[in-house]
C-alpha cells in the first residue's frame, strides 16, 4: 500500500522534541493527521492545524493506514506495539507500523514477527540528526524491515529526512543506528576536550572551532553542538537520558557479539556522571560541563 495524499491516514504517537516536528511535516505534506501522546498540551497546535487527537494508541490504529510512533525507551515500545491495548491490539491487517524510536534490536524483530501473523507489517526506522533535522525534515533514516514495504513508505520517509536508507531485515535499522550513536559517543567526548582544551590554552575557542570544524576532525557534533556549547545553550535536541539509553542498547549488544567497544563504555561512564548530577534532562552537549569543572 503506498501513502496517497488526501486518502491515506497517518497516525502519529509520541510528540516530543522530534515527533512534533516529524508529525508536522507528515500533515503539511498533504496526508491527513491523527495524533496520539500522553500529555494532550503537547498536540494542541497541530490539533489547531487540522490533526485529530485520538485518546490512546488503539484507537490510533483503528483509523490510521499507516502509524508512525517515535516515543522513549524500549519498555515504551514494547507498551505501544505489543501492549493488550496497544498498536497491534488495534490495527487492521494491512495497516503499516513505523517505529522511529532508537530501541532494541530484538524487540524491533519480535514485533515484526507479531505482525506478520496478523498480516501487519512493520519496519524499525531510527533516525539521526536531531531537533534541528527533525525541524528542516533532513534526518537520516536508517531502515529495517521488508524491502518492498519500505519502498511503499518512501513518500512519508521523503518528507522527514534527506538520507534515507534501507538497511535489512527487521532489527537493521536499529542495529545501524546502534553503530551511529557508537560514532557519536566518542565523538562527543573529544568535541569537549578540544573545547576545554582551546579554554585552558588561552585560546578563543570560536576563533578555534572556525578552523578545525572544516578539517579533518570535522564533524556533525562539532559543526552543530559545538557552537552550542559556546553560547551556553545546553537545552535538548536530544535529552542526556535518551542518549545513555542507547549507550547502554549499544553495549548490550556489542557484549552479546563479543565486541569489546572501550570508547563506548568510556563515554557511558561519563554521561552517567553528568546525569548522576542531575544534568539527564540536558542535551548532549552538557557533557562540557565535566570538562568545564
Amino acid at each position: 500500500m503506498k501513502p496517497e495524499k488526501g486518502k491515506t491516514v497517518v497516525g502519529f504517537a509520541g510528540l516530543g522534541v522530534m515527533g512534533h516536528s516529524m508529525a508536522g511535516h507528515i500533515m503539511r505534506g498533504g496526508y491527513d493527521l491523527l495524533v496520539y501522546n500522553r500529555s494532550k498540551a503537547k498536540a494542541m497546535d497541530l490539533l489547531t492545524q487540522g490533526a485529530v487527537w485520538k485518546d490512546d494508541v488503539y484507537s490510533l490504529a483503528e483509523k490510521s493506514d499507516v502509524v508512525i510512533t517515535m516515543v522513549g525507551f524500549p519498555a515504551d515500545v514494547e507498551e505501544v506495539y505489543l501492549g493488550e491495548r496497544g498498536l497491534l491490539a488495534g490495527a487492521r491487517p494491512g495497516t503499516v507500523l513505523i517505529d522511529m524510536t532508537t530501541s532494541s534490536p530484538d524487540l524491533a524483530a519480535r514485533i515484526a514477527a507479531a505482525g506478520a501473523e496478523k498480516g501487519i507489517p512493520s519496519l524499525d526506522a531510527p533516525v539521526s540528526g536531531g531537533d534541528r533535522g527533525a525541524r528542516e525534515g533532513t534526518l537520516s533514516i536508517m531502515v529495517g524491515g521488508e524491502e518492498a514495504v519500505f519502498q511503499d513508505m518512501m513518500p512519508l520517509f521523503s518528507l522527514l529526512g534527506k538520507n534515507v536508507v534501507f538497511q535489512g531485515g527487521p532489527g537493521s535499522g536499529q542495529h545501524t543506528k546502534m553503530a551511529n550513536q557508537i560514532a557519536i559517543a566518542s565523538n562527543m567526548m573529544g568535541v569537549c576536550e578540544a573545547l576545554a582544551y582551546s579554554k585552558k590554552a588561552g585560546l578563543d575557542p570560536e576563533r578555534v572551532l572556525s578552523s578545525i570544524s572544516g578539517g579533518a576532525a570535522g564533524s556533525w557534533s562539532l559543526s552543530n553542538l559545538a557552537p552550542r556549547i559556546l553560547a551556553g545553550d545546553f537545552a535538548p535536541g536530544f535529552f542526556v537520558k535518551h542518549f545513555l539509553k542507547d549507550m547502554k542498547i549499544a553495549l548490550d549488544e556489542a557484549e552479546r557479539m563479543g565486541l569489546d567497544a572501550p570508547g563506548l563504555k568510556k563515554a557511558f561512564e561519563q554521561y552517567g556522571i553528568l546525569a548522576s548530577r542531575g544534568f539527564e534532562n540536558e542535551g548532549t552537549q552538557a557533557l562540557y560541563k565535566l570538562y568545564g569543572e
